[in-house]
């Protein structure tokens, strides 16, 4: 049951609002639930940003409070965490308008993210203002007013994930949902100075998500920290069979692999001039100070030609993906156009044009940059650019709004057309006081990796959290990523490039060394094809092996798939030292050839 112990007088001024900060109150009996919400509804004056829709007061929440009174604090991960929906994700019994009077319905159920993040503890607030039918990165494009920027109301707060974001940079909320299809959950985020997380697609359901480009389409998260990004993260992902475009999240993406870096990683950033910020020479120096830190940080630091990956930004409105938007509105546009903002009857009626033909032309253009970029990114672990090259303010962008919400897209665009996975940082401010930030960008299922190479990145800086004027708290990560893990020995069809490599690979299995056993083990070509090591003290010899480092999560079903004769024992290698390997019962050397004088398996493999 929930403590009944609570401070009659808690100062709201020392609240922590971070999902680890309210753990701690939670746990000390700082205050209930039901007080931080009668707390943050009092905080109205905020809204002079346009952050809501329609924010919820406490008849509305009456449901999930009177369901956290039933438990305690340390039963839900998210316990009486507040989060934030972006008015295009379903909540049950609350209308979700897309920005659009006329697209207006009350939800039946959830979207299938946000039952899971209630099921985990956490408290909607409320709907929260966007660019309309989330078309857009600036988040002026709504009939409920532009969203403002958390720091400068003359400046723009990002879209089109306006209102989540800024409800977040002011402690309105730990946490809120935005969707991602082109940068909507990542330019937001470096505007108000927050993380701003853009998962792998398909590790988030989108089901009860409406769509913008429903083949493209992330629910992304802001927060705080990194720490609470991943938190959120853990709580909202899952496959979902409901969700055509749902995927399982792999071994090596799981939450346990989220924690503090110990080696290095090698990042990408683009040729000096594939570089443009518009004339921003501070946002041009506040992007080399993230180099600059990341490479104190002991990473390596190379530049790569970005032009598949700038090319494939330049499809995704001046192709025909623009015919998804067209698709998901098509009813409303063909009944109702004008119920649109101009601008956005004019992006969305131009989905209408291309044709099937152009469609095909695209996907061929778009799959010779995924080829291309493959190449670049096989050099490398990670990227960093720029999140925007800069920012505009709100009079300018409605002056101008396609040509600078173009801009904003530079490095944003093609991130889910190239099926990658993005993390934005905060690293300063602009001279006019709004935040800018950096991207790390890797291939898909690379989340936990971006989380805790970002985690690792922002608590070596000086940094605050949103806009609360508040330092970054520390992290509470201290063991290595992937801390439970197996370094196993392998010696045939393991080895990498050979037929049986996948089943570790798919675990997230890491090659780690290579090496060469002490000289006392024999090896043989069993007569069913695969081979068999054995110890042998008097005759024995070198073996050539590769070490793979298995998250101790994923071993277990490594290890069932072994058939017999063989099995999983310990193995010497050249330095003396016993390491985890495959070791075989006697009789698989019945019948067996042996290949000792080979030196390995791979050689024999070679020799035909």
């Amino acid at each position: 049951m929930q403590q009944t112990h609570t401070r009659s007088l808690f100062d709201w001024s020392q609240l922590d609002i971070t999902i680890a900060g309210l753990q701690r109150h939670y746990q000390q009996g700082d205050f209930t639930p039901r007080q931080l919400v009668q707390h943050l509804l009092t905080l109205e004056q905020v809204d002079n940003h346009n952050i809501w829709i329609e924010r919820l007061q406490l008849p509305q929440l009456e449901r999930y409070l009177t369901a956290l009174e039933q438990t305690s604090p340390d039963a839900l991960p998210l316990y009486g965490v507040p989060f934030a929906v972006k008015d295009n994700i379903d909540l049950a019994g609350v209308d979700s308008t897309a920005a659009c009077e006329a697209y207006r319905y009350q939800a039946d159920a959830s979207a299938t993210v946000v039952a899971k993040l209630i099921a985990a503890g956490a408290m909607p607030m409320g709907k929260t203002n966007m660019d309309q039918f989330a078309t857009g990165l600036v988040g002026v494009r709504s009939p409920w007013g532009a969203g403002k920027n958390a720091f400068n109301p003359d400046y723009i707060s990002g879209g089109s994930s306006s209102g989540s974001a800024v409800a977040t940079a002011k402690g309105l909320v730990s946490f809120a949902l935005g969707t991602d299809t082109a940068g909507s959950g990542r330019v937001p985020a470096a505007f108000n100075n927050l993380i701003g997380l853009k998962p792998s697609r398909g590790v988030i359901s989108c089901k009860g998500v409406i769509p913008a480009c429903q083949s493209l389409d992330c629910v992304s998260i802001f927060a705080l920290t990194v720490d609470d990004a991943n938190l959120a993260l853990a709580a909202a992902e899952g496959h979902d069979l409901a969700d055509p475009y749902s995927r399982p999240n792999p071994f090596d993406n799981s939450a346990r692999r989220y924690g503090a870096l110990t080696d290095s990683k090698t990042i990408a950033i683009p040729l000096p001039e594939q570089l443009q910020f518009f004339g921003d020479d501070t946002a041009a120096s506040l992007y080399q100070q993230a180099i600059a830190q990341l490479q104190a940080l002991g990473h390596q630091i190379t530049a790569l030609d970005m032009t598949p990956f700038l090319d494939a930004a330049r499809l995704l409105y001046e192709g025909p993906w623009v015919a998804e938007r067209y698709v998901a509105t098509e009813a409303l546009f063909n009944q109702d156009p004008d119920a649109m903002l101009p601008v956005i009857q004019t992006i969305i009626g131009g989905g209408a044009k291309p044709t099937a033909a152009d469609g095909f032309k695209a996907m061929y253009k778009l799959q010779a940059c995924r080829q291309q970029a493959e190449q670049v990114m096989a050099k490398v672990d990670f990227l960093l650019l720029p999140t925007t090259p800069t920012c505009f303010t709100i009079a300018a962008v409605e002056a101008d709004p396609i040509k600078l919400n173009s801009q904003l897209g530079t490095y944003t665009n093609f991130v889910n057309l190239l099926d990658m996975a993005a993390i934005a940082i905060p690293v300063g401010f602009l001279p006019m006081g709004v935040g800018f930030g950096v991207t790390l960008l890797g291939k898909a299922f690379s989340d936990r990796q971006l989380l805790s190479l970002a985690n690792q990145f922002c608590q070596h800086s000086q940094q605050t959290i949103g806009a609360l004027d508040k330092p970054l708290p520390a992290s509470s990560v201290t063991s290595p990523a992937g801390k439970g893990v197996v370094d196993l020995v392998v010696c045939g069809a393991h080895l990498s490039g050979m037929p049986l490599n996948w089943q570790l690979s798919e675990r997230g299995a890491v090659k780690i060394a290579e090496g060469i056993t002490s000289a006392d083990y024999r090896l043989f070509a069993m007569a069913d094809g695969r081979p068999a090591m054995v110890r042998d003290e008097q005759a024995g010899a070198g073996i050539a092996v590769e070490t793979w480092r298995v998250p101790i999560e994923a071993f277990g079903s490594f290890v069932a798939d072994i058939p017999a004769p063989l099995g999983i024992g310990k193995v010497q290698l050249e330095d003396g030292a016993w390491y985890t390997s495959f070791i075989a019962e006697p009789r698989a050397v019945e019948g067996a050839t042996e290949i000792t004088h080979l030196g390995g398996w791979r050689a024999y493999c070679a020799k035909g």
